[in-house]
């Protein structure tokens, strides 16, 4: 088949749909048994034995054990990423983004909490830990973004550091999100949840515009 511009349009051959889906089978297999067990639960020989394939087509499809994490790792953005992605394309005032935002990142994390867990607790494994770093600051400079025009608007009191402002939103919304899992606290339901989430984005919201209310 061919574009209009005569460019020839190639399609996945069996093959390569089959081993498509060997890959992303392992990947499932592997992000179900950190979420049972933790880091230390996943080895290559309990994915293969999950994925009823041999420890060497992991090697071949994925890599090791550290590529495995990271795989699953970024499974586990890329899905987050597609609830907060519009929020930052939307049209909008800097304060309405950052909103939306938030609400994609809440509504990912009660929607989808075992893969919202991987990012916000993930494996202890040094590689694994520098790659889900770089995608989190990947998807906070976009954040920081938000704020930098709030900013320049004078929407967004002028002494709040984008950086810090960031950082500090993204580490707090993280600790009442872990509410839904952390051993230490008493059980919430979804429905408190959604309040205590809700009184954290005005907490917030004021914070960034208290200065030039």
């Amino acid at each position: 088949m061919y574009t209009r511009d005569m460019t020839k349009i190639t399609f996945p051959t069996r093959t390569q749909r089959k081993a498509e889906a060997t890959r992303l089978a392992i990947i499932e297999h592997a992000e179900a048994l950190i979420l049972e067990g933790g880091a230390v639960a996943l080895t290559l020989e309990a994915v293969a034995e999950r994925a009823d394939v041999a420890v060497q087509t992991i090697y071949n499809r994925i890599g090791g054990r550290s590529a495995l994490l990271m795989a699953v790792a970024e499974r586990a953005f890329e899905e987050n990423k597609s609830y907060m992605d519009a929020a930052y394309a939307a049209a909008g005032t800097p304060l309405e983004r950052l909103q939306m935002a938030a609400k994609g990142y809440f509504r990912f994390a009660l929607e989808r909490p075992n893969e919202f867990r991987l990012l916000a607790d993930p494996p202890n494994e040094p590689e694994a830990l520098a790659r889900v770093s770089d995608l989190v600051r990947h998807q906070n400079s976009k954040m920081e973004a938000a704020i930098a025009d709030g900013i320049a608007d004078g929407s967004i009191d002028p002494t709040v550091d984008p950086y810090l402002a960031t950082t500090s939103m993204w580490a707090a919304a993280n600790g009442v999100l872990s509410l839904m899992w952390r051993a230490d606290s008493a059980p919430i339901s979804p429905e408190m949840m959604e309040r205590v989430l809700a009184q954290w984005m005005t907490i917030i919201i004021k914070g960034l515009t208290s200065q030039g209310s």
